[in-house]
């Protein structure tokens, strides 16, 4: 189980921790089926993912994080982002930042995430 340090970003806005959400997800390498779309796309340092099942088979060998601390989660319209520090079994510090584009305004379902580490 991953801990996880939030940001203070999300206090009041259900679309800052979703974006929170999917960020943590991609960092510790889990899919959520309740937002990811069958057609979504992941770019990110490894290449361009296309479709959930290649995204699940992806997402299944990252190195999982003992520690994630979300430093900001912000969203506006159809875009989203998360930034912060995934902390490694090995004390290894690997930063992140998501930048996310939802499907609609309404930011429940994930069409494309590009990944910068």
């Amino acid at each position: 189980m991953v801990d996880v340090t939030g940001s203070r970003d999300c206090g009041n806005s259900p679309k800052n921790a979703f974006a929170q959400a999917v960020g943590v997800a991609i960092e510790s390498g889990e899919f959520l089926h309740d937002a990811f779309t069958a057609d979504m796309i992941w770019e990110s340092p490894n290449g361009e993912v296309h479709g959930s099942d290649a995204i699940i088979a992806a997402l299944a060998k990252v190195e999982k994080p003992d520690l994630i601390v979300v430093e900001h989660a912000i969203t506006h319209g159809k875009v989203g982002a998360t930034s912060g520090v995934a902390t490694l079994a090995s004390g290894h510090k690997r930063r992140f930042s998501h930048v996310i584009e939802f499907v609609n305004t309404k930011a429940n379902k994930i069409a494309r995430v590009k990944t910068y580490a």
